[in-house]
């Protein structure tokens, strides 16, 4: 159980040299940093010293695992940074293990030429899940339906929305879109099980082994962490022991805020029974 606090101690970089940082990690109770909060640590890493500019496009390769048991080191290369785009490689590793690698694109605000944005594809709000929110601390989340992606016995189709939110969370778009980033992490692969009788996240790290592979997340609009938002996710394909998914996230006014897609692994675990 997470408190606002702990998140915030975990995106706070410590310098340790030019463009080198060292951060720590949240607890895990898979004896591996959860994907999430690496991509919010290369978002805020992403942002370091680029004024005026916020993320705009950031495409993160899962190399390997990291450990909950050891600080990360964070490299930024700065590959461009203009008056209204920027661009950099920020490298997160434990001793000489590459962990995670990300491209971050960073963008400035200008006038529109022209404008337009998709709506929420099905109609919910935050009042719908008020009776089944649970809780990871400060991060708020509520499975429309309340679906249970872990069940192995429940299935349907390859959707789940969800609403979100991190309570407490500070008025600071950096902090946002590094929050926002944690959230998109946790729900494609037990979206992409649910159309398959006998195969639930409950089996991660189980009978199979699981895992995001790469991830590209797009913000369009500021989203406000603090505030709910709306995850819409939708896998298109499973298959040859992977995942692909989709997301759009829908601010609680019904602005799309940003958009993300993820490859992941899903295959039988050796020693186990998985059923594929």
């Amino acid at each position: 159980m997470f408190t606002i606090e702990a998140f915030l101690d975990a995106l706070t970089l410590e310098p340790a040299g030019p463009d080198r940082y060292r951060a720590t990690n949240l607890e895990s109770a898979h004896h591996v940093v959860f994907g999430g909060q690496l991509l919010a640590q290369s978002v805020i890493a992403g942002l370091a010293d680029q004024e005026g500019k916020t993320v705009k496009t950031i495409h993160t390769v899962f190399a390997r695992g990291a450990s909950p048991d050891e600080g990360l080191d964070i490299t930024v290369d700065r590959m461009h940074s203009g008056r209204s785009v920027a661009s950099s490689t920020v490298t997160i590793s434990q001793g000489d293990r590459i962990c995670t690698r990300s491209l971050v694109l960073l963008s400035a605000d200008e006038p529109d030429v022209i404008r337009h944005a998709d709506e929420p594809r099905t109609s919910s709000r935050p009042e719908d899940v008020a009776d089944v929110i649970r809780g990871e601390g400060a991060w708020q989340i509520g499975i429309v339906g309340n679906v249970d992606i872990s069940d192995p016995d429940l299935v349907g189709p390859p959707e789940l929305d969800v609403w979100i939110r991190f309570d407490g969370a500070p008025d600071d778009p950096r902090i946002d879109q590094a929050l926002v980033a944690y959230s998109t992490d946790g729900f494609l692969i037990g979206t992409a099980m649910r159309p398959h009788a006998g195969v639930g996240q409950a089996q991660a790290h189980v009978t199979l082994s699981t895992g995001v592979l790469s991830h590209t997340l797009t913000f369009h609009e500021r989203c406000p962490a603090g505030a709910w938002h709306l995850l819409q996710q939708w896998s298109s394909y499973a298959g040859h022991g992977r995942s692909y998914g989709r997301g759009d996230i829908f601010r609680e006014d019904g602005q799309l805020a940003a958009s993300f897609v993820q490859d992941a692994m899903i295959r039988a675990r050796r020693g186990g029974s998985g059923a594929l």
